[in-house]
């Protein structure tokens, strides 16, 4: 199975792309309901927390793992690939090769929880590839718990993110990469906001399809994953709108099974 986790609905994105990319392969989603969200902990913390949905992803039986959260993909991803022996994704690396293939002036932005942000990950990585890059990152921490509310279409949730993005359209930014995996839930009022001429890098398609490449390439690993069109989902708590938003999200009923981890 392929492991995905999130710190919470976010990483649904990620599911449903890589579901659309890689049909009748079997999934195992890990929602953090819990302890979402993850952008307001400390390093310490957010490391942990990591590493404890990596191991019972395993423990489920995955043989490889998507981190379809960009704040544990910022700050853990060192203590992951270290300590677990398998094929590791995070959202952060194939979205910044998305960029710099996409970017025309290379005034790109970022927007991210705190945490991401604060990291600077985006910047260091894509200064690695064109270090003449400029990038600007707007931390928007309002953003997760509102889409863990379903605020998906509230005027507040729109003002709210025109005030993030003001400071991204000042600077005349022809790239925004949506540093989260809640964002893309958010995307139709993001891109009217910032304007039709800035591309949108979305990582719940920008890691499917490294996912989906990587299979290609190492056939070895393609044989140990079972395709019988499963996916089971685990949840560390779960709320009447977290349903909701799920199957709207995945376009059909979902089964959550409790866990406590």
């Amino acid at each position: 199975m392929i492991g995905i986790f999130d710190s919470g609905i976010g990483g649904l994105t990620v599911l449903r792309t890589l579901m659309e990319k890689l049909p009748g392969y079997n999934f195992i989603y890990f929602g953090d309901i819990a302890r979402v969200p993850y952008g307001s902990k400390s390093h310490a913390t957010i490391v942990q927390y990591t590493l404890q949905n990596v191991d019972f992803l395993i423990q489920k039986g995955a043989k490889m793992i998507v981190m379809a959260c960009n704040t544990a993909s910022s700050i853990a991803t060192e203590d992951v690939v270290k300590r677990f022996d398998m094929p590791i994704f995070d959202v952060i690396t194939p979205a910044v090769e998305q960029v710099i293939k996409m970017s025309k002036t290379f005034k790109i932005g970022v927007i991210g929880t705190r945490a991401t942000v604060k990291s600077g990950i985006y910047e260091r990585k894509i200064k690695e590839l064109k270090p003449e890059a400029n990038v600007y990152s707007v931390p928007c921490p309002l953003l997760v718990p509102l889409v863990e509310e379903g605020w998906l279409k509230k005027p507040e949730t729109t003002m709210i993110i025109k005030k993030y993005l003001h400071p991204l359209k000042v600077r005349q930014i022809d790239t925004l990469i949506l540093g989260c995996t809640h964002y893309p839930l958010l995307k139709k009022i993001i891109q009217k906001k910032i304007g039709k001429r800035v591309n949108l890098i979305d990582s719940s398609v920008t890691v499917a399809g490294k996912v989906k490449g990587f299979l290609e390439k190492h056939t070895d690993v393609d044989h140990l994953l079972t395709k019988n069109g499963m996916t089971r989902f685990f949840v560390s708590d779960v709320t009447p709108q977290y349903e909701t938003t799920s199957n709207q999200i995945l376009k059909r009923n979902v089964h959550f099974e409790l866990v406590n981890i």
